[in-house]
């Protein structure tokens, strides 16, 4: 048995064309408003290009760029765009980690502050390696 391809005729066998019309109208309403967030303006404003690492990409990637605030102030968010710059997911949590040893309480032991309360290394490899290749010479 062959399958149908393309869409199915509604029940009625025609179109509401005010009911398309309505859903139209309100898809456009809210790209609309999804263009007025920072997120959407940055990837306007700005290349789809990692400002940090160069990365590009592409309509299949996209989401994975992120819109960082310069200032780390979220409320700062001027139309030029001046306080953003896109960022690949992997910078972006960089960005927020490299300053984690600012942070105090609770899941704060990540990123800088975790290597900086690391003991400093006691042990010397090469400490005796003079002295084996003096007794290698002599043999």
């Amino acid at each position: 048995m062959a399958t149908r391809q393309g869409p199915r005729k509604p029940p009625g066998g025609s179109i509401n064309s005010e009911k398309l019309d309505r859903i139209v109208a309100r898809a456009r309403k809210e790209a609309d408003a999804r263009m007025l967030g920072y997120r959407e303006q940055s990837l306007r404003l700005h290349p789809h290009v990692c400002a940090r690492c160069g990365r590009e990409f592409t309509r299949e990637n996209l989401h994975e760029l992120t819109v960082h605030h310069k200032d780390h102030n979220h409320d700062h968010n001027p139309p030029d765009g001046s306080n953003w710059e896109n960022l690949c997911l992997y910078c972006h949590d960089w960005e927020h980690q490299k300053y984690s040893h600012l942070v105090r309480g609770a899941g704060a032991a990540f990123g800088l502050t975790a290597r900086a309360k690391a003991k400093p290394a006691t042990h010397s490899p090469f400490a005796g390696l003079k002295d084996l290749l003096d007794k290698k010479e002599e043999s």
